[in-house]
C-alpha cells in the first residue's frame, strides 16, 4: 500500500487559523447579546410522559426551548414536579443575558410539573404578566358507540 503522507501546517498557518476560530467565537457573541428581548412568552407543555418548556418572543419566533427529557431524566422521572423545576432552572439560565423579562406564561397539559415550572419562573427574576390555561377540554366528545344486541 504504501507510506500516507501527512500534510503538516506551518506555524503561520496554524496562527491565522486560529485567529480566525477566535473571531468567528467573538462574533457569534456578540450576536447572543445584541438581541435584547423586553417582552415575550412561556409555554409549558406539561404530560403525563414529560414536560416541555418553550420560550418564544412576541410575535412568536421560539428564542429557546428545553424539555425534561433533554436535561438528562429518563422514565418516569421526566413528568415529576422537580424535573419541571429543573428545566425551567435551566431555561432561567440560559435567558439571563438576552431575556424576555416580561413574560406572558401559557400552560398546556395536565401533567404533574405544570405548578412547579410556574413557580420557579416566578422565584426567577421574571415578572409574569399573566398565566393562562391552554389545555384542550372536550365539550361534548365524539358519538358514544350503538347499544350491544346479545
Amino acid at each position: 500500500m504504501g507510506k500516507k503522507k501527512v500534510a503538516q501546517k506551518t506555524k503561520e498557518e496554524l496562527i491565522a487559523e486560529s485567529e480566525k476560530v477566535e473571531a468567528t467565537a467573538e462574533k457569534k457573541a456578540s450576536q447572543g447579546g445584541r438581541h435584547k428581548i423586553e417582552k415575550g412568552r412561556i409555554y409549558i407543555n406539561a404530560s403525563y410522559n414529560n414536560t416541555i418548556i418553550t420560550v418564544t418572543d412576541d410575535r412568536g419566533n421560539v428564542v429557546t426551548w428545553m424539555s425534561a427529557g433533554s436535561i438528562g431524566f429518563s422514565g418516569p422521572k421526566k413528568s415529576t414536579p422537580f424535573a419541571a423545576s429543573k428545566v425551567a432552572e435551566a431555561i432561567a439560565a440560559k435567558l439571563e443575558k438576552t431575556g424576555p423579562f416580561n413574560v406572558d406564561v401559557y400552560v398546556s397539559g395536565v401533567g404533574k410539573g405544570r405548578d412547579s415550572a410556574v413557580r420557579t419562573f416566578g422565584a426567577k427574576k421574571f415578572n409574569i404578566l399573566s398565566v393562562k390555561d391552554m389545555t384542550p377540554i372536550p365539550h361534548n366528545g365524539p358519538r358514544p358507540p350503538k347499544v350491544r344486541r346479545v
